[in-house]
């Protein structure tokens, strides 16, 4: 694995439902996935004991199924949090292949930890993103 690896969205060639995004980029702190569903096509009810999980839709519509009967649809830029416990379960109900990216982690968020340079000259450790000006646009 290098510092910066690369992939594409390939829903046609999303093997069993999936694209391993994770196995591709070499991720290592949390899941990511391209799941591609067809109209009609469902995913197992499933939880998990850690993860948490995010889903956001990238095209089509997702019906998510949750604990106790209660349903939510999802269309393109919507997205849902489902904690690790909630039995949940994905279904395409529209008229057109489904395609979402599912996220997932577990453990404590390691916010605002980045550093900023005002430009590709500064040089050392970097400052808060606050303390540096948004660039000029080009």
């Amino acid at each position: 694995m290098s510092d910066v690896d690369f992939a594409r969205l390939d829903p046609q060639a999303a093997e069993h439902r999936f694209q391993r995004l994770r196995a591709e980029l070499g991720v290592t702190t949390f899941g990511i996935n391209l799941i591609v569903l067809e109209p009609r096509m469902r995913m197992r009810v499933h939880r998990h004991e850690r993860q948490e999980e995010v889903y956001l839709v990238l095209a089509g519509e997702l019906t998510l199924v949750l604990d106790g009967g209660d349903e939510r649809v999802l269309r393109a830029g919507e997205l849902a949090r489902v904690a690790a416990p909630v039995r949940r379960q994905l279904i395409n109900r529209g008229t057109g292949r489904l395609e979402l990216l599912a996220l997932g982690g577990h453990g404590d968020h390691e916010g605002r930890d980045g550093r900023a340079y005002a430009d590709w000259a500064e040089t050392g450790e970097g400052r808060s993103p606050a303390e540096v000006p948004l660039p000029d646009d080009e």
